[in-house]
């Protein structure tokens, strides 16, 4: 079974595009009748699918994997600890699950860029859902220690409150389309006219 494409993918942190050449790559084994249980990257599969924001495909992969994989690759079951805290929404959790295993050094960088790609999302989260929050709430959400967690909202531009130690978050301006006048559209429309003929 031929992983280099994968391999290739990983180096160049194409990130979002591991799960679907995963996901063809095990359908190309399967169609082929060759066997890649002991030897398939599940854990790469798995994370690659949390990476996309696709819980459902990482479920049902999940439900796929072999129960001798479960219980002899303990990397596997570290990336489904994240995934569980993913469909359960534990925001902190997933932070927590992403630090609480020791990461081959070909999952590394992948886990790093994921926790990147999620601390992102929640601070999203975050800006669309609060005018105000309590630095520890923040550094929940964030996954980060409260000091770590001020000065990465602070670069946002969100100011701190120290004696309540409340967050005013900054919201981000709104970008509105501009609409075209008719009668402006009409004007163009003539003068265009005009210089055709």
């Amino acid at each position: 079974m031929d992983l280099s494409t994968v391999t290739a993918t990983l180096a160049s942190k194409s990130y979002d595009k591991v799960a679907d050449i995963c996901d063809n790559l095990m359908l190309q084994v399967a169609t082929d009748g060759i066997g890649y249980h002991d030897d398939w990257p599940y854990a790469i599969h798995l994370l690659s699918h949390f990476y996309v924001n696709d819980i459902n495909s990482a479920r049902f992969l999940w439900k796929s994997i072999p129960s001798s994989i479960k219980e002899n690759k303990p990397e596997v079951t570290a990336v489904w600890r994240i995934g569980q805290k993913l469909w359960l929404r534990d925001y902190a959790g997933v932070h927590e699950a992403i630090r609480g295993f020791d990461w081959s050094q070909e999952l590394q960088g992948f886990v790093a860029a994921f926790s990147e790609l999620y601390t992102k999302e929640m601070f999203q989260l975050l800006l669309s859902a609060y005018s105000t929050i309590s630095i520890a709430d923040a550094a929940l959400f964030l996954g980060m220690n409260e000091d770590d967690a001020t000065s990465y909202v602070q670069q946002q531009g969100w100011t701190v409150d120290s004696a309540s130690r409340m967050l005013t978050v900054k919201k981000q301006p709104v970008v509105t389309e501009q609409k075209l006048d008719p009668s402006k559209l009409q004007r163009l429309t003539e003068y265009v006219f005009h210089l055709e003929h």
